[in-house]
């Protein structure tokens, strides 16, 4: 402790760190709040249109069950069965109501439960694309600052060539690569499949590494040149320029300064990454064989089972909801603008 330090009361201490809580605590509560202001409406009108996905698709329970031929008296029973003779915003309210408490409906295709099935195959999906996020932001993370450290320099051009031809590759190429290298000619891992994290850790990322693998090169890509791009611009800005006239080391200008500024614009693109990573996985599944949320998505839209569909959007737009309401407290808790509430 220093000399000042010392001089200090320590009920003066106690009252800057409770002042101090206090501030983060209204802080995360008004990212909350601005935050709840926008998704709020958003989810609100997104679920509508969702809603109204079976009105304008034309589609019918009857028509999957009963097939072309069915006659119309034979229609309207089953449409009332399901509920579909009552007037639309009718229809629209229960089904609302119903998703708040977390019922998406039923399969017109097997009478399933739609919450269920996706759950099912939402966990698959989820944990591939967590484990691609984090490939994929731990790798971009390196590299872009690795570029912007040795800006200008052959280390530079090398990332900087890396990151763009690997933001050109497919996911399904690269896939099918991966599995013949590491699976099929290596054996390093099960070629497809999935068990579940509940019956070991090793064997569940032994099945999901690959298929992560595959999706995360789109997010290094993104993340390495965001990165890059705004440390080097966060180096030239005046605050640096005084900290060094401070005589602050190099070590501490970087993180204390450049990096915790650099940080926001990168953040912000992660926000639609992950609900993305989760939608584009579709392919990914195929190739390894997974039964996950993209997968469930793509049958449901082939045999038109509306219910199915619209529950993977609504399911798709609360992931988006949740993971930027999540990528706003961070840039609120990390970023130094962001906490003098600029």
């Amino acid at each position: 402790m220093t000399t000042t330090e010392a001089q200090v009361p320590p009920a003066h201490r106690r009252g800057v760190a409770a002042a101090r809580a206090r501030h983060t605590v209204l802080r995360v509560l008004a990212t909350l709040a601005r935050s709840a202001a926008i998704f709020v409406p958003v989810f609100l009108v997104a679920t509508f249109v969702t809603f109204a996905l079976r009105a304008l698709s034309g589609l019918s329970p009857a028509r999957i069950q009963l097939g072309e031929q069915a006659t119309p008296e034979a229609i309207a029973r089953v449409e009332a069965q399901w509920g579909l003779d009552r007037p639309f915003l009718v229809q629209y309210w229960d089904w609302f109501t119903d998703v708040l408490h977390g019922e998406l409906g039923t399969s017109w295709t097997n009478g399933a439960d739609i919450s269920t099935l996706i759950a099912t195959g939402l966990g698959v999906s989820l944990s591939v694309a967590v484990f691609a996020l984090v490939i994929g932001v731990t790798a971009g993370f390196v590299l872009g600052t690795l570029a912007a450290l040795r800006r200008t320099t052959w280390i530079d051009r090398a990332v900087t060539g890396f990151v763009t031809v690997i933001s050109v590759m497919p996911a399904f190429v690269v896939g099918i690569v991966l599995v013949t290298v590491f699976a099929v000619g290596l054996g390093l891992f099960p070629s497809g499949g999935y068990v579940p994290a509940a019956q070991g850790v090793g064997p569940w990322l032994a099945h999901i590494t690959l298929p992560a693998l595959a999706l995360s090169l789109d997010v290094v890509a993104d993340v390495a040149r965001q990165l890059r791009t705004s440390l080097i611009a966060a180096h030239r800005e005046n605050y640096v320029t005084g900290a060094v006239v401070r005589g602050l080391g190099p070590r501490r200008i970087f993180f204390g300064h450049v990096l915790r500024n650099g940080l926001g614009p990168t953040l912000a693109t992660l926000g639609l990454k992950f609900p993305a990573l989760v939608g584009a996985s579709v392919v990914t599944e195929w190739i390894f064989g997974l039964q996950g949320f993209g997968r469930f998505a793509n049958d449901s839209a082939q045999t038109g089972d509306v219910p199915a569909v619209q529950g993977v959007l609504v399911v798709s737009i609360a992931l988006v909801v949740s993971f930027n309401l999540i990528v706003n407290l961070v840039l609120a808790r990390v970023t130094p603008a962001a906490q003098r509430g600029v």
